[in-house]
C-alpha cells in the first residue's frame, strides 16, 4: 500500500517563494498591460502615420489636412521621385559607407584597446586607462576638433566623420569589463598550449564575447547612421552629404525636393511635398528597424553583464 504524497498548503508554498517570484496581483497585471500598451501606441501611431502619408496621394493629404492616418489612394510616386532624382539615393549610399566602414573600424579599435586594457600586465596599462576615463569629463571642444580634422586633410571627406570618433570611451569600458569577466583559467590554459595574445583574442575571448560585441556594434552603427552635426561642419560638397543632412533640408529647413511640381519629370501626378518628406523619413528609419531585432536579444547579456563584471 503506497502512501499518498501530502502536499503543503497553498499558502505555505507561496510563502517559500522568493519575493521577486511572487505572483502579481490582477490589478498589477492590468496596470502593467495598460502602461505597456500606451507606450507601444505612443511609438507606433506616429510611425504608422508617417508611413501612410508617404504612400498617400495629393488628394488624400489634402482631405486629411496634413498627416494621413487611414490609408487610401495608394501612391508610390514619392519614393519614385526621391530615388530617381539621385539626391536621396546618393545620400543613402554615403551614409551606408560611413556606417559600415566606421562600425568596422570602431569595433576593431575598441576590441583591441579593450583587450589590452583588460590584461593587468599590459604596457602602460593604468596611464592609458586613465586617459580614456578622462574623456568622460573633458571633451576636446569644437574648435580644436575642427583644427585637427582640417590639418589632417580630412575635411570634405567621409573620413572626417569616422576617424575622430572611432573609439567611444563608454563602449570601450563596457567591452573591457566584459573581457575582465572571462575566467582567467581559460586564458592561462591557452597560454600553456602555446597560444599568443592574438590567438587568445580571436580563438578564446571573442567567441565568448559575441553578445557585447554585437551590442557595441549596434551602438556604433546607430551613431554613424544618425551622424549630423559633424557632417554639417566638415562636408561642404553636396555630393558627399549623408542622409541626415538631406532629411534636415527637407523636414526642418522646408526645402522642397528637386522635381516636385515639374510635369516633365513625373507627369502631372507629381507627389506632394509632404509625402516626399515622409518618404525620406521612412528611408532613414528602415535600416535601423531591420537591424535592431537581430541585436535586441543581446542587450541584457552584453551591456548589463559587461558593465557589472570586473
Amino acid at each position: 500500500m503506497t502512501t499518498a504524497t501530502v502536499r503543503p498548503p497553498r499558502a505555505k508554498r507561496r510563502s517559500q517563494r522568493p519575493a521577486w517570484e511572487e505572483q502579481p496581483t490582477v490589478a498589477g497585471q492590468l496596470a502593467k498591460g495598460a502602461l505597456l500598451t500606451a507606450v507601444v501606441l505612443a511609438v507606433l501611431i506616429p510611425v504608422w502615420s508617417i508611413v501612410v502619408t508617404s504612400f498617400s496621394s495629393r488628394k488624400a493629404i489634402a482631405d486629411a489636412g496634413g498627416m494621413v492616418f487611414l490609408p487610401r489612394d495608394f501612391d508610390i510616386s514619392a519614393y519614385v521621385l526621391i530615388f530617381t532624382r539621385g539626391e536621396v539615393s546618393r545620400a543613402v549610399w554615403n551614409s551606408m559607407f560611413v556606417t559600415v566602414t566606421g562600425t568596422l573600424i570602431s569595433l576593431v579599435c575598441t576590441v583591441l584597446a579593450a583587450y589590452g586594457l583588460s590584461r593587468p600586465g599590459s604596457l602602460w596599462h593604468r596611464p592609458l586607462l586613465l586617459f580614456f576615463l578622462i574623456t568622460f569629463l573633458i571633451g576636446p571642444g569644437l574648435i580644436p576638433s575642427y583644427l585637427v580634422v582640417t590639418s589632417l586633410g580630412l575635411k570634405d571627406t567621409h573620413w572626417s566623420l569616422i576617424l575622430p570618433t572611432a573609439i567611444n570611451a563608454f563602449n570601450l569600458i563596457v567591452v573591457r569589463q566584459f573581457f575582465m569577466g572571462i575566467p582567467a583559467e581559460l586564458i592561462d590554459s591557452a597560454r600553456i598550449d602555446g597560444a599568443g595574445d592574438w590567438r587568445i583574442l580571436t580563438r578564446v575571448v571573442l567567441p565568448l564575447s559575441k553578445a557585447v560585441v554585437a551590442v557595441v556594434g549596434l551602438f556604433y552603427a546607430v551613431g554613424y547612421w544618425n551622424i549630423y552635426f559633424n557632417a554639417v561642419i566638415y562636408l561642404n560638397n553636396s555630393e558627399d552629404h549623408v542622409v541626415q543632412q538631406v532629411l534636415q533640408a527637407y523636414i526642418l529647413a522646408g526645402q522642397s525636393p528637386a522635381g516636385i511640381g515639374s510635369p516633365p519629370a513625373l507627369g502631372f501626378n507629381a507627389p506632394p511635398s509632404l509625402a516626399v518628406k515622409m518618404a525620406v523619413v521612412v528611408v532613414v528609419l528602415i535600416p535601423i528597424v531591420i537591424v535592431y531585432p537581430f541585436i535586441q536579444r543581446h542587450f541584457t547579456k552584453g551591456v548589463i553583464t559587461g558593465a557589472l563584471k570586473g
